[in-house]
Order: C-alpha cells, then structure tokens, then sequence
C-alpha cells in the first residue's frame, strides 16, 4: 500500500492538482470517450462537480494522488492517478466514504473492465444497466451495503 499523510476533505487550492489526477485517470479509464480528460469534459468537471459534490482527497508526500466525489451515498467518481494505482489509495478513499455515508451506490462503464474488478473486490454488485445518452456507452448501476460493524 502506498503511504500517504491523509484523506481530507477537498480545497478550491487543490483544483489544479486535482484537475491533473482526473485527467490522467479518465483516459485510461475511459479510452471510448472521445476527448476524455480535456475539453469540455474538463470544463464541467472543474465548474460542476469539483464545486457541487462532497468532494474527498488523498495524499502522498503532500501531493493529491487521488480524489473521490460523493453525492449523498453516490460515488460520483474515483480517480487515482496512474503512479498511485493498486498500492490501496483507491481501497481506502471507499472504506472512507462507506464510513461516512454506510450503503454506496456508483455508476460505471461496462468498458471499464478494471473498475469494473476493482468495484467487485470491494463488493459492489450489479443492480441495473442503461445505456448513457451522451455517449452511447452501457453504464452499470452498483451497489454496496452498508459495511459491518466490527465491534
């Protein structure tokens, strides 16, 4: 697992960092998405949903390696960036959000198959499937409980 100094809550002063780790992510993400991480995509990332959703960050060596919206108990997106990913950064932004939220839901492109083995190691499971207007691509609607008390 990767070392970082903490999860915290997101700043207007970690836009330009947080801007980098999208952008970065998204394209490998989502290599079906024409203009990924740029353009307008960027725009609506960086005027709706960095200003708009709870919005958590995480550190290494005080730099934001990572970045988690949340809307209400939706996991509006994860992006680790690409240095960062598989050492638990990931992992421990969800364990973060279920602690505060309990039961999660998120949304996830059927092509984005290594999310899609991620999200299933952190048991989420499939509810439904649509297909997004934008951009014609299938979306899978997870769903996690309510992790369980450890007392």
């Amino acid at each position: 697992m990767i070392e970082f100094a903490a999860i915290r809550r997101y700043t207007a002063t970690d836009e330009s960092a947080a801007m980098d780790v999208w952008s970065r992510a998204s394209r490998i993400a989502h290599p079906f998405i024409c203009g990924e991480g740029e353009g307008e995509r960027a725009r609506k990332m960086r005027e709706v949903y960095l200003v708009h959703a709870e919005n958590w960050v995480a550190e290494s060596n005080g730099r934001v390696v990572a970045l988690l919206g949340l809307l209400d108990a939706e996991i509006g997106g994860l992006f680790v960036a690409p240095e960062a990913q598989g050492k638990g950064v990931g992992r421990q932004l969800v364990a973060h959000a279920a602690a505060l939220r309990g039961p999660l839901t998120l949304d996830v492109y059927e092509k984005n198959v290594e999310a899609r083995h991620f999200y299933a190691r952190m048991d989420f499971m499939e509810e439904s499937r649509r297909v997004d207007d934008d951009y014609d691509e299938v979306m899978l609607k997870l769903v996690r409980p309510a992790p369980k008390n450890q007392d």
